[in-house]
């Protein structure tokens, strides 16, 4: 158990590293362009050959596409929510939440996962903690920069990145805790899930906001992302 509490801490915390250091100064847009898109390539990658591929392997297509369409269909749900509170509150405030919102949907599913593995008595590998890293530090960073600049204070900030992370540490745990009744139907679903959350929330959010800030260096950025995370993926399997 306490060891799925520190797996579960050690794949929350690039989101608050990237809260924190959004806070440190202003970061040029063409900068934090490359990061999201670095992070995009990352993302395509987890979702080909981590939470697709090995949902497959464990239950087959059918559990693994109602995820996806489970998944995808709470994001658009939710997404819209936030684009509605965000019309009411002048729209700044909540700029950078749906990237949040992708990182707490991806996040819980991925970690209740990883604690099933756990308890299974599986390793975590080097290259799996790299990817989680690559994957979240970006998400983080760029939601936080657009929140700042909508006018919500760091501290702000940083709290609401830590209640994510916190979340979705816990969620290795509940993982580990609930391995003996989860069937590999459900641990396929999961994946599933956070497939299809972050799939809308990739084409809807965040590649758009890569291309805006870093124009023309938004697509080689995204490949070498979906590079090194395929590679430490090929590495960790």
């Amino acid at each position: 158990m306490v060891e799925s509490l520190l797996w579960g801490v050690v794949g929350a915390v690039p989101l608050v590293i990237g809260a924190l250091l959004a806070g440190v100064r202003t970061w040029p847009d063409r900068l934090l362009g490359v990061v999201l898109a670095f992070g995009a390539g990352a993302l395509i990658a987890s979702i080909a050959f981590e939470l697709w591929e090995e949902g497959l392997d464990l239950a087959g297509p059918v559990p693994l596409a109602v995820g996806v369409a489970l998944g995808a269909a709470v994001y658009f749900t939710a997404d819209r929510l936030v684009e509605r509170w965000a019309r009411r509150a002048g729209g700044g405030a909540a700029a950078g939440v749906p990237l949040a919102l992708g990182a707490l949907l991806d996040g819980i599913p991925e970690q209740l996962v990883l604690g099933f593995g756990l308890a299974a008595g599986g390793g975590v590998s080097v290259a799996l903690v790299v990817a989680i890293f690559v994957s979240n530090l970006p998400e983080s960073i760029g939601s936080s920069a657009d929140l700042l600049d909508g006018g919500m204070t760091r501290g702000r900030v940083r709290g609401l990145w830590i209640a994510v992370a916190a979340v979705c540490a816990a969620a290795t745990v509940v993982g580990y805790a609930l391995a003996d009744v989860a069937t590999p139907e459900l641990h396929a679903g999961l994946g599933g899930f956070a497939a299809g959350a972050l799939l809308v929330m990739l084409v809807d959010s965040m590649i758009p906001e890569a291309q805006r800030r870093a124009h023309d260096v938004a697509g080689i950025a995204t490949v070498l992302g979906f590079a090194l995370a395929a590679g430490l993926s090929s590495a960790g399997g």
